[in-house]
């Protein structure tokens, strides 16, 4: 039997008890999905809990949801990433916080940085915090993840590297850093990937101050949103989930 679609819902699980949808996904599942009472629904609650669930109410205005069965998430990677990633304009950063949300990254700060070109102040900033929220959420019901990543809110880039404390520190700029060839998974990482034009020399030196490796994917310059992806996804083979079974 299928199981339904997969909803966030940031709510208390209880077998037995009834959830009401937020709007956007109540709108979804009646209006475009059509499902109606009786349908299975998969909810999970962004904290680490997956609920098998079925609909009871199903109208315009109204969608809930009754508990069946409660268990805890999967899909979680082994190696905790804090990603620094600088803002970028468009859909190019939702593009970055989506696929390092599939790629198990554990936390996510966008960055302001001198050669970034996106300033972010007030109300504009706190709706786009919202807006790369959802994004993540979104990322969550697509790839089976129970547990939503924090992206928390834009700040300097400075203010970032003076709170960093993972044992792992990378960031993306022509180096020489042996961060695949060791062979104990550090028990943390923070990853710092740079806007388009690159970081200014005082910024590397800055993060090289703080314990940051200068890390070199290749030959070929990547672009902001594809840099995470490519890292993430070495780091997770080397030291995640992505890599094949141990023997």
């Amino acid at each position: 039997m299928s199981t339904g679609p997969r909803i966030h819902v940031a709510a208390d699980f209880s077998v037995g008890g009834d959830v009401v949808l937020p709007e956007g996904p109540a709108r979804h599942v009646a209006r475009v999905l059509r499902l109606g009472e009786g349908a299975p629904v998969r909810l999970f609650d962004g904290a680490g809990l997956e609920a098998r669930a079925v609909l009871v109410e199903a109208g315009r205005k109204r969608v809930v949801a009754r508990i069946e069965a409660v268990e805890g998430g999967r899909g979680e990677s082994p190696l905790p990433v804090h990603l620094g990633q600088a803002i970028s304009k468009g859909d190019r950063m939702d593009y970055a916080i989506q696929k390092a949300v599939e790629l198990g990254v554990a936390a996510i700060t966008p960055l302001y940085t001198e050669h970034g070109d996106v300033r972010l102040k007030g109300e504009r900033e706190a709706k786009k915090l919202a807006h790369w929220q959802a994004v993540a959420a979104s990322a969550c019901e697509q790839c089976g993840r129970a547990v939503v990543p924090a992206v928390h809110s834009p700040r300097p880039l400075t203010e970032w590297l003076g709170e960093r404390c993972e044992a792992l520190r990378l960031v993306l700029h022509p180096g020489t850093a042996g961060a695949f060839e060791r062979s104990d998974a550090p028990a943390s990482v923070a990853l710092l990937i740079g806007p388009e034009g690159g970081f200014s020399t005082s910024e590397v030196e800055a993060a090289v101050a703080s314990d940051f490796l200068p890390l070199s994917l290749g030959p070929r310059i990547l672009r902001t949103e594809t840099a995470p992806v490519v890292a993430l996804s070495l780091l997770q083979y080397r030291f995640g989930d992505l890599g094949p079974p141990a023997a």
